[in-house]
């Protein structure tokens, strides 16, 4: 043995620090990484650590964003284009190169337009890869290139509030900045759950600041949510569908004890009453005629709305006095409560107590409805797709309706563009989506849909993973991940932020990202030159950068700064919070509202003139949901389904991450009194079930949960066994497709199922 002391090794290289935006899955946030990156790999994943301050606090990713590596390196990842090679639907591919891959998307596109027209070919929504440059409106700039395809409007997320809250406000630019927030003194957190669905990076933290600084908040809920537990001081729970009755007995108090802002009414409103009806609408039926009953002869009291949403009458009644009488107020509307079957009525329910109660306008109020914030929208679709040269576009929520009888397909049907839809959908090119199986509503119909190859002729799915979208795909091309190319992403819903997504690793195996794939199908369409107009994914960054400070940011750094500097997120201070409707508010008549009568319209003319009094009435209405406790239908399933966004999960996408699992498991919320009849204990495999589907899946007993209520976390991937019974409990195994009248929106949230041992 030599007698040589052994040299010392060398210390490792330390790891290169990149910060880079969290990858955008629309999980309603828009956070900051800082990448540990060594020998090509990353290592790590902190989060934001610049300056913390109220006008510019730091982004901190949650703890999806933290476990972003068990999916970046998952074993699962797709690395190579593959083809189907067994029956549509059974997930058995075969490896092809990406020459015949790309060679088979472009000549199939080539031959469905040929045979059908554009508008036979779709992109669906989808928003698994959300930032500028990746993403579906990837696909949508190549179609558009291409001759058209048949376009969409809406969304999943927010179809009924989008389309209600403009015949209120003629606007969805509603919401104070949030630094606002802290000016409130009383804040209604309805339906709404920052802490688990997001709402904007730090929603939650200006909750709790607010509430430091002394306003009262109270969280109504059918679930005593994340939010509830941190945030507030009360949890009011509440049958699902039913917040419209509540929020109607609140008027009926404000109205007879005369809380109401008299002269806001008066001044900024229209149809409140009698007396301020719409010329040619005298003798329709007014707001106040509504809530007191005058018409239907039922007046809408804490005591008749206790009946119906089992919040006990003193409740309702000290709500609606609370939320009266602090000023100024918050009543901000959650989402999955217009996810339901006459979602538009919560919507502009819920803003006209805003606007009754004078909290329109003023700081530390709040108009409630979409709430964009003051003074300007969000920016998320910067990358140009172009124009669609075929105009005909359909409702988001109904394209399994365009697949069936697209032919069929009118204005009736939420057709805009053209009178009548010319063909049905023959190709689908389904690109950073879950919506094609496991995120649209009754996924047994849609599996018979796709599996028919007489309907949709070829479907190409574009992914990281073999979704139980994927699984229906004929050609699946391998995207890689935000980490492995370029994006810029901006602030979501609330924040002036731009976010640098620089290129932190090589894609792995042989993936490319979304803009790569869409300019090599391009390339072989003969459009190559115009889709990429010379520009790689940093050149389009560097686009998009350039356009943001000409317009919008002007202190925005460079590129070359953005990298140099290594500070992943330019934040533009908030230092007087922007007011919604301020103007309005001081001289209505000098800054009038985008609606019709140019004030804040309770009573619309434009739904009146609609003459669906039934479905679609002039002034908020509470109406009984098509599937409910109250149907005949609650005789064989009695209990009202919830799917809440988790923290697994943003929508589908992580749903196979395991750290993620171990956290929050998949199972079925049932409330003790529920499961004591039906003799079923805490951990306990369950069947839940109804006619268009059943899942097995453990159960938790919990009391956070109102009797009659199951809540069955969404997004979790369709896993049916050889009997169709689903086996990770995926809620649209028990959703319905119908939707909403005035939107076509989604009313996945409407829907009634039994629970027995399994």
């Amino acid at each position: 043995m030599s007698s040589r002391a052994a040299l010392p090794s060398a210390p490792p290289a330390p790891d290169r620090l990149v910060r880079v935006g969290c990858p955008a899955h629309n999980c309603g946030g828009r956070c900051l990484l800082i990448a540990h990156v060594r020998d090509g790999r990353i290592t790590r994943l902190d989060t934001d650590d610049r300056p913390d301050t109220l006008a510019a606090p730091q982004l901190r990713a949650c703890v999806r964003g933290r476990a972003y590596l068990q999916r970046q390196y998952h074993q699962d990842r797709l690395t190579q284009p593959l083809k189907r090679i067994g029956k549509r639907g059974a997930g058995k591919f075969a490896p092809i190169s990406w020459d015949e891959a790309l060679d088979l998307v472009a000549s199939e596109m080539q031959r469905v337009k040929a045979t059908y027209g554009p508008t036979a070919l779709f992109v669906p929504y989808g928003t698994g890869s959300y930032n500028q440059l990746n993403g579906s409106h990837a696909a949508r700039r190549l179609m558009n290139l291409f001759g058209g395809c048949l376009g969409i409007y809406n969304s999943y997320s927010w179809g009924a509030i989008n389309i209600a809250t403009p015949t209120v406000y003629g606007t969805l630019q509603t919401g104070n900045q949030r630094q606002d927030w802290l000016n409130s003194k009383y804040i209604l957190m309805w339906g709404w759950n920052p802490a688990e669905m997001r709402d904007g990076t730090n929603s939650d933290y200006f909750i709790k600041l607010a509430r430091e600084r002394g306003a009262r908040v109270v969280c109504i809920d059918p679930r005593h949510t994340l939010s509830a537990a941190s945030l507030a001081d009360e949890w009011i729970p509440i049958r699902p569908g039913t917040d419209t009755a509540m929020m109607s007995a609140m008027a009926y108090v404000m109205i007879t004890e005369r809380l109401v802002d008299a002269e806001f009414i008066r001044t900024h409103c229209v149809g409140f009453d009698g007396t301020q009806m719409p010329a040619g609408c005298d003798d329709a039926e007014s707001y106040t005629d509504y809530v007191m009953g005058t018409r239907d002869g039922t007046p809408k009291t804490p005591e008749w709305a206790e009946a119906i949403t089992t919040v006990p009458r003193d409740t309702i009644a000290r709500i609606a006095r609370e939320y009266a009488i602090t000023k100024p107020a918050v009543l901000y509307q959650g989402y999955g409560m217009q996810r339901r079957a006459y979602g538009e009525q919560v919507v502009r329910a819920g803003c006209v107590l805003a606007a009754i109660t004078g909290n329109v306008g003023i700081s530390g109020g709040w108009a409630s409805g979409l709430a964009n914030q003051a003074p300007d929208a969000p920016f998320w679709t910067l990358f140009p797709a172009g124009d669609n040269p075929a105009k005909a576009a359909i409702p988001v929520f109904l394209w399994t309706e365009a697949v069936l009888r697209g032919k069929e397909m009118t204005s009736a049907d939420g057709i805009i563009g053209v009178d009548r839809l010319t063909t049905d959908i023959k190709l689908i090119y389904s690109v950073a989506s879950n919506i094609l199986i496991n995120q649209h509503a009754n996924v047994a119909r849609s599996a018979r849909i796709l599996q028919d190859e007489s309907k949709v002729e070829f479907i190409v799915v574009q992914d990281q993973f073999l979704t139980p979208s994927a699984r229906y795909a004929d050609v699946i091309l391998p995207a890689c991940t935000q980490f492995e190319t370029w994006g810029v992403e901006d602030g979501w819903k609330y924040g002036d932020e731009v976010i640098l997504m620089p290129q932190v690793v090589e894609p792995l195996g042989e993936t490319k990202s979304d803009y790569r794939i869409c300019a090599e199908i391009a390339e072989r369409l003969g459009i190559g030159d115009a889709y990429t107009e010379g520009r790689d994914e940093r050149a389009w960054v560097e686009w998009c950068l350039d356009h943001y400070r000409a317009t919008r940011f002007p202190e925005l750094p460079t590129l070359d700064e953005f990298e140099r500097s290594n500070i992943g997120v330019y934040a533009k201070p908030v230092t007087r919070p922007g007011v919604a409707f301020e103007a309005f508010r001081a001289d209505p008549e000098a800054h009038p509202l985008s609606t019709p009568s140019g004030k804040i319209e309770i009573f619309s003319q434009q739904l009146h003139a609609m003459d669906r009094p039934d479905e679609i009435p002039a002034v908020p209405k509470y109406i009984e949901e098509w599937e409910s406790p109250f149907g005949a239908e609650a005789a064989t399933y009695p209990l009202q389904v919830m799917g809440h966004h988790t923290l697994h999960r943003v929508h589908s996408t992580h749903d196979n991450n395991d750290w993620l699992e171990e956290a929050f498991p998949q199972r079925v919320f049932i409330n003790p009194i529920d499961a004591t009849t039906r003799g079923i204990a805490d951990g306990d495999p369950v069947k839940v079930f109804n006619d268009r589907g059943a899942m097995i899946l453990p159960c938790r007993v919990t009391e956070r949960i109102l009797p009659g209520v199951i809540d069955i976390p969404q997004g979790a991937w369709w896993t049916p066994d050889e009997d169709g019974i689903d086996r990770r409990g995926n809620v649209n195994v028990l959703t319905s497709e119908r939707w909403t009248p005035l939107a076509f929106g989604t009313a996945q949230h409407t829907a009634m199922a039994q629970v027995e041992r399994a």
